[in-house]
């Protein structure tokens, strides 16, 4: 998995573990592609202890990723909810309305994630 993308994904999943100063640091890395020097003149901290957060909080949300495996989850439910799509679109036996109400719920089950 391409490492931004992980690194959001951890994030969206485990963010709320870290502190309110981690969260806002690495947020604003993360999703904002601020670099170090960008985050460190925004804080007043040095770009060092910018780089040990982000390094910290990359490591705990792995950290939390290994223990709990809920990205892990996720990926596999999205790829098998894609999967079942492409079967209701190659059924030619089901109803254009009963195709969509499978859609919908698949929708549903990957968006309630």
């Amino acid at each position: 998995m391409d490492n931004i993308i992980e690194r959001g994904l951890l994030f969206d999943f485990y963010g709320e573990l870290l502190t309110p100063h981690q969260q806002k640091i690495y947020g604003e890395i993360i999703y904002n592609d601020l670099s170090l020097s960008e985050m460190s003149e925004q804080e007043g901290i040095s770009r060092q202890g910018i780089h040990d957060l982000v390094k910290r909080c990359d490591r705990q949300l792995q950290e939390y990723e290994s223990r709990l495996g809920l990205v892990q989850r996720f990926q596999k439910i999205k790829v098998e909810a894609d999967r079942m799509s492409k079967i209701i679109d190659s059924d030619s036996f089901a109803s254009p309305e009963l195709k969509e109400k499978l859609r919908a719920s698949l929708k549903s089950i990957v968006e309630d994630l």
